[in-house]
């Protein structure tokens, strides 16, 4: 049985041009199709969705739940509710919509009050409803906010320049929080579509680093390839890598000490997000008072030769610069 060739998951069938395997979000290029609402788990769906669309959804459940027992309201008989007659039926509906806010959030004010036993019982019921739902909204809050995750921040471009003496690939990563992270760990991947024509498939190769993990991540850490006779990516110009539509897939890995819990964070930079000659510039400092200042806006900040200062001309880029 031949050997399969690697596959990290994103499969190595071509069938058109994709505009990349891992988005700027670090969510994958994927759209799914086909599914049935059974697939769909709420919590993990709730959990995961945007904070704003998450506040929107309950605010929207709030005032759909309250306007359909204030309906109900509304149609009772009289001398069911107390206090929520007015002349006018939008002034009566109001009335009935602020009770069922009283009675969903059970509150109570004593305004307005269920006088018979259907008005009763239907309060009673929408209390209960109430309880549940603000329960399930508060643990779905708590389940959001207590999610451990990273946010890594990653320079903009990466960039093939010399390193040492030779070529090398480079990105810089900080973290955006003010959380610590330990033993931070870098795989990266690099993805060509290779193959005659209509026989593309995607090859998977990964890149040996200088340094494939770190201790502690309290700065900025350049991630760097050297680029010698054994990198993928040894003799290849800017053009070349254009018609392998190269990407680099990577892949972030560190423990979180807030939460005792490891987190991982995705990345891509494709083929025209490489600066060809550049140099990171530092993106920390020691302060007056000896204490080391770190501008997490400057992570991706980058020179050609021609703007570095005197002093910096042919020094190696550092890994933690």
């Amino acid at each position: 049985m031949q050997k399969p060739s690697f596959d990290p998951g994103l499969t190595q069938q071509v069938t058109g041009n994709l505009r990349r395997a891992i988005n700027k979000d670090g969510s994958f290029n994927v759209q799914r199709k086909g599914g049935t609402w059974r697939d769909i788990h709420p919590y993990l769906h709730l959990v995961n969705m945007p904070l704003a669309g998450f506040l929107g959804l309950v605010f929207a459940t709030y005032l759909v739940v309250n306007t359909f027992f204030a309906l109900i309201y509304f149609n009772l008989p009289p001398g069911q509710l107390l206090g929520v007659d007015s002349p006018s039926s939008l002034k009566r509906f109001l009335n009935v919509f602020f009770l069922s806010s009283h009675t969903l959030t059970t509150v109570g004010y004593g305004n307005f009050a269920p006088a018979g036993v259907t008005a009763n019982v239907l309060a009673a019921i929408e209390a209960v409803v109430g309880l549940m739902g603000f329960a399930l909204a508060t643990g779905l809050l708590f389940g959001r906010v207590s999610k451990p995750s990273a946010r890594i921040g990653f320079s903009d471009t990466a960039l093939v320049t010399d390193y040492q003496d030779r070529t090398s690939l480079q990105f810089r990563v900080v973290n955006l929080r003010d959380n610590v992270l330990l033993e931070l760990q870098a795989s990266v991947l690099l993805m060509t579509v290779e193959g005659p024509p209509g026989q593309l498939t995607r090859k998977y190769r990964p890149l040996t680093l200088e340094r494939e993990q770190v201790y502690f991540f309290p700065l900025t850490w350049t991630i760097v390839h050297p680029i010698d006779e054994n990198s993928p990516l040894f003799g290849k110009s800017a053009a070349e890598l254009e018609l392998l539509q190269a990407e680099l897939l990577i892949l972030i890995k560190g423990f979180d000490d807030t939460f005792s819990q490891t987190v991982n964070s995705r990345y891509s930079y494709r083929y025209d997000e490489f600066v060809w000659g550049g140099k990171f510039m530092p993106a920390f400092e020691i302060g007056t008072d000896g204490q080391m200042v770190l501008n997490v806006d400057q992570v991706g900040n980058y020179a050609m030769p021609e703007q570095f200062p005197p002093a910096q001309k042919g020094l190696p880029t550092g890994t933690t610069s």
